[in-house]
């Protein structure tokens, strides 16, 4: 058996992505940091993810073992690579694990190119899924070791739970492992045409309104929320909007028939990467106590996207350019923030449409807005650290992961009241202004009129420098780390061994 210290678990967690390996959004950041976590916090943690073209690996990466995967009837040979990560203070290595299927995941994308999914999607996760179900029989049969907990990550992860219980009789070995289904966004959830049920390779009688079935087509995290035996999103408040019809995406009948209900878990960020102490993306660096570092990081900004020099508010934006992020509404106020003397730095990529009008908007106001439409790692944490407020106007918000940045780096964020926006940004009003706990502002609707209320309201409050200076101080003294979040995943995980003990 794989040694774990007296109260450590055996945790296998499997993503479609993951820092440092594969990223496209915040779920690679979550997924990395919180295996990472767990693994200091004394839990044996091996991370398995697709092997694809792009990544970020050791020379000490090697082969651990070879698989067949039933595809289609048909055997599929599939190599799984390995790398041990040391953890600073940690009783182990995170073992990470690659499926390595070139034909699948040797790509320029990871699921989509040219803003189009790739057409055989569901074949590609299908054989991750199976392929992460293989390793863990593997690694009890043949390493002899013990796993409590597959933990999942969203749809492209979610049929492992359907295999799992549908095909008792291929996973018997595995009948007393728990499953637990994170979710990162209701708003992706593998939907497919009904015609490629077959491939899944699961009993037709699964595609029925009680299985995967949803409208004619598969929904892949429909079948993670039946058949796991536990359920978690990134935010309490995020936990309670999916069981409306307004933030459900559609599965919200689904959610809500769970006896269990759905955990909140609100994300932690890695504090020693996003941390103005110490940033080697940063031309200074600043404390709380000492804030002077932070005033030479907006100069350099402004140098850096060609702005004037000037001390006047500078507003940003991080984030994937679409619908749900609110950045439309945003467009929308520009005018009426450039009569108000302010700047604005844009950081993202994303809807063309979305895209375009950032791009009119920097070309009819070319000395006020700064544009980089792109990602930049670098560019992230300088325009957190240069930026005095951050503005996300979005339509829902499972947890956010830009605003934990922001009040790390003491730019104060403007944010809509939705899902974990609402749960990690204390709001600006008399009571927490006078107990020195606001850490930022509210909005209600989604409107361009209420966002830009919200607006006028932090520009104000920015003046007074006797009430805004406390705003940035109790930003950056917020406990942002993940050994809080990491601790309560834990929780979860042995509040699911304990049923497992009763049945």
């Amino acid at each position: 058996m794989t040694p774990v210290s007296e109260d450590g678990l055996n945790i296998v967690m499997a993503a479609s992505e993951a820092v440092p390996y594969a990223k496209t959004g915040g779920l690679a950041d979550v997924v990395g940091a919180l295996a990472l976590e767990l693994t200091k916090s004394g839990h044996h943690v091996t991370l398995v993810v697709p092997g694809y073209r792009r990544r970020a690996t050791s020379e000490c990466c090697q082969l651990a073992m070879r698989l067949s995967i039933p595809m289609d009837g048909k055997p599929v040979g599939v190599m799984v690579e390995e790398e041990n990560v040391p953890v600073t203070g940690a009783m182990y290595c995170l073992r990470v694990l690659f499926v390595r299927y070139d034909p699948y995941f040797d790509r320029q994308g990871l699921y989509q190119e040219d803003h189009h999914d790739y057409p055989d999607n569901l074949e590609r996760f299908t054989l991750f899924c199976r392929a992460v179900l293989e390793i863990v029989r593997n690694l009890i049969e043949t390493q002899e070791t013990m796993v409590d907990v597959l933990h999942l990550h969203d749809w492209q992860t979610a049929l492992c739970a359907v295999y799992l219980k549908a095909l008792p009789h291929e996973y018997m070995r595995l009948n007393q492992l728990k499953v637990l289904l994170t979710l990162h966004n209701m708003g992706y959830q593998g939907v497919f045409p009904g015609q490629q049920f077959v491939k899944t390779g699961l009993p037709p009688s699964l595609f029925s309104p009680s299985g995967l079935e949803f409208y004619g087509s598969i929904n892949c995290l429909k079948g993670g929320i039946i058949f796991s035996d536990a359920v978690s999103t990134v935010s309490p408040t995020y936990a309670k909007e999916i069981m409306t019809a307004e933030y459900g995406c559609g599965l919200e009948g689904v959610l809500v028939n769970r006896m269990d209900g759905v955990k909140g878990i609100t994300n932690g960020i890695d504090v020693a990467a996003w941390n103005p102490e110490s940033d080697p993306y940063l031309s200074a660096q600043y404390t709380v106590a000492d804030l002077s570092g932070k005033q030479a990081c907006k100069r350099a900004l402004q140098r850096e996207l060609e702005l004037p020099n000037r001390d006047v508010p500078l507003l940003a934006v991080i984030g994937r350019l679409t619908f749900q992020k609110g950045f439309d509404l945003l467009i929308g106020v520009i005018p009426e923030l450039m009569s108000l003397d302010t700047q604005i730095v844009v950081l993202g990529t994303g809807d063309q449409h979305l895209e375009k009008q950032f791009s009119a908007v920097k070309a009819r106001y070319p000395d006020r807005i700064g544009l980089c439409l792109r990602f930049d790692e670098g560019m992230a944490h300088r325009i957190e650290a240069g930026s005095d407020m951050l503005m996300m106007p979005s339509r829902y918000e499972p947890c956010g992961l830009s605003q934990l940045y922001s009040l790390r780096y003491g730019t104060v964020p403007i944010v809509r009241r939705t899902g974990g926006l609402a749960d990690t940004v204390v709001p600006f009003r008399p009571s927490t202004v006078k107990s020195r706990c606001a850490t930022g502002f509210h909005f209600i609707e989604a409107s361009a009129d209420s966002l830009l209320s919200a607006l006028l309201l932090s520009l104000h409050v920015y003046k007074e420098r006797e009430i805004w200076q406390p705003l940035i101080q109790a930003g950056m003294k917020t406990d942002l780390s993940w050994g809080r979040s990491a601790k309560l995943y834990v929780d979860l995980y042995r509040e699911m061994q304990g049923e497992r003990r009763e049945s």
